[in-house]
């Protein structure tokens, strides 16, 4: 009995490493998989293979730099939208700490920072709908003073776009501007109600349009299935982004979704791998929730399809620092 069952779990391996085998060599002739595949790839119990397959994909088409980015919440609080996941939002009592826009003087404080910790981005992210012109305008002075100052490339998240800011924003040096989906369209009023996903899709593409790299990713663990998980990543491919970020939901006290059930560690590799097959190219960086849910602080989400990491601490909650995680991606042959 014993003989029979190993070498029926040997066959099962064996078709589940052909299947990963057979995606790879797709992936690798610039052929997209489809999402029933896709499925297939998440529901695989050896994800040891699984991660293997998609550092495969990684190390070809990314080579072995991990890209390291900092972040800035240079406008706190008072946002006038109600995504259930943000400790931000003006509906929720979340605790956090409140402020108007940043002076270009602690702006650039905090880029040389992060250069001289080793970010090779820094991104400026403000808590608007869109910012008011009087800010816009302050904002575009502040990135003209870093540009000039600081050796490092210069993103922001401001909200949604229209396609004069955004061709402005490019004229100024601006390298990547983010806005992400954060969920799939099936799922998404379920997450907010003040606007809806088209509008997010619909600044995206503007960022496109003029000429800036796109950062576009989401939330997972926010109550979506692994299908919606799937049908994120898709819509995400179709955008053609340059940066996808994955954040894994912190659940935030005063928020609708402060008592959601964690995601496994196991859910969470499954879903960077299975997305570096969806999207082979893109910088896969792993955002929010990485020091909480990951023990090793991410070196096998590096190894399984991610080759980017924000260093430093996020828009509401802390970091690891700068060096321990170049310590880290040292450690295991990577390059920043």
């Amino acid at each position: 009995m014993n003989s029979g069952s190993s070498r029926s779990n040997n066959n099962s391996n064996y078709t589940a490493d052909s299947f990963i085998n057979t995606l790879i060599d797709r992936v690798f002739n610039n052929q997209q998989i489809s999402f029933k595949e896709a499925s297939t790839l998440f529901s695989t119990a050896d994800i040891s293979a699984l991660a293997e397959g998609a550092n495969t994909i990684t190390r070809k088409f990314n080579g072995e730099v991990v890209d390291i980015e900092s972040l800035i919440n240079a406008k706190s609080g008072r946002c006038p939208e109600d995504c259930s996941f943000c400790a931000q939002s003006s509906f929720y009592n979340t605790g956090i700490s409140k402020y108007p826009l940043l002076s270009t003087e602690k702006l650039m404080e905090h880029a040389r920072k992060a250069k001289k910790e080793g970010s090779t981005s820094f991104c400026l992210v403000c808590a608007y709908r869109s910012p008011p012109e009087k800010d816009f305008e302050q904002i575009c002075e502040s990135i003209i003073k870093i540009k000039n100052s600081v050796d490092i490339d210069v993103n922001v998240s401001l909200g949604f776009m229209t396609l004069e800011r955004a061709k402005k924003l490019k004229s100024l040096g601006v390298k990547r501007y983010n806005h992400n989906l954060e969920t799939a369209k099936s799922y998404f009023s379920e997450i907010c109600t003040t606007h809806d996903y088209q509008d997010r899709v619909n600044t995206a593409k503007i960022v496109k349009k003029a000429g800036l790299e796109l950062c576009c990713g989401g939330i997972i663990g926010m109550g979506e299935t692994p299908e919606q998980r799937l049908e994120l990543a898709f819509s995400l491919a179709d955008l053609d982004p340059d940066e996808v970020p994955i954040n894994i939901l912190i659940s935030r006290e005063g928020t609708p979704l402060m008592h959601k059930n964690p995601l496994t560690n196991e859910d969470i590799i499954k879903t960077i791998a299975v997305w570096r097959f969806i999207m082979p190219k893109t910088i896969l960086k792993i955002a929010g929730g990485r020091e909480v849910y990951f023990r090793d602080n991410g070196k096998f989400a590096l190894q399984a399809g991610a080759n980017g990491i924000i260093s430093g601490g996020y828009l509401t909650t802390g970091g690891t620092k700068h060096n321990k995680d170049i310590e880290m991606i040292k450690e295991i042959g990577l390059e920043v």
